[in-house]
């Protein structure tokens, strides 16, 4: 029998799993958005483990596991949304326009392992992550999504979200740059 559980990511363990499960995703979902290149040099395994590992250790966001037995299927970072520079996959900091958004919860990073989508597994994490920003007392919130990226569009707006016309320019070196559209959520 299949056996779903939250688990709050705080060991390497948990920070390694949610880092191959952001590269599988990377892989599979931004193929044809970000240069080749970029992906094959930047995009490891390994990439993102010091980053959940200071998250967790400064309290800056919470990152959140879906399990399906002893596996991980889906992960996800919430926390108070960033307004200060930040590097948003590149080296480069990337300037985007989140002043008018402080005090607002964001989705700062969902994925699910490409073998493991449309088994409600996603739909299960956001919705948990939603319940947990209401808690903490946001009233709404937001994630960038990548504007090729139809399928995440559909499930954001499936889950309430909807695009508020704001938008960030991601630079790829030597020279892409993908759109991130800001999809918004009152919780």
């Amino acid at each position: 029998m299949e056996s779903l559980r939250f688990v709050d990511a705080c060991t390497d363990e948990h920070f390694r799993a949610m880092s191959l499960i952001h590269a599988m995703g990377w892989r599979d979902t931004y193929i044809d958005a970000v240069p080749a290149d970029y992906m094959a040099r930047e995009i490891t395994d390994e990439r993102w483990v010091p980053f959940f590992r200071e998250d967790y250790r400064i309290s800056r966001c919470h990152g959140l596991l879906l399990y399906r037995n002893e596996t991980p299927v889906a992960c996800l970072n919430y926390g108070p949304a960033r307004t200060e520079n930040y590097n948003a996959g590149t080296r480069e900091g990337s300037d985007f326009p989140n002043a008018a958004y402080a005090g607002w919860g964001e989705i700062i990073s969902f994925y699910t392992h490409p073998a493991e989508r449309g088994k409600g597994y996603g739909g299960a994490l956001i919705e948990e992550a939603m319940d947990r920003l209401r808690r903490e007392g946001y009233l709404s919130c937001f994630v960038f999504v990548l504007r090729e990226n139809e399928k995440a569009r559909r499930f954001y707006a499936a889950h309430g979200f909807a695009w508020d016309g704001t938008h960030a320019d991601i630079p790829f070196p030597p020279n892409a740059v993908c759109v991130d559209l800001r999809y918004t959520r009152e919780l």
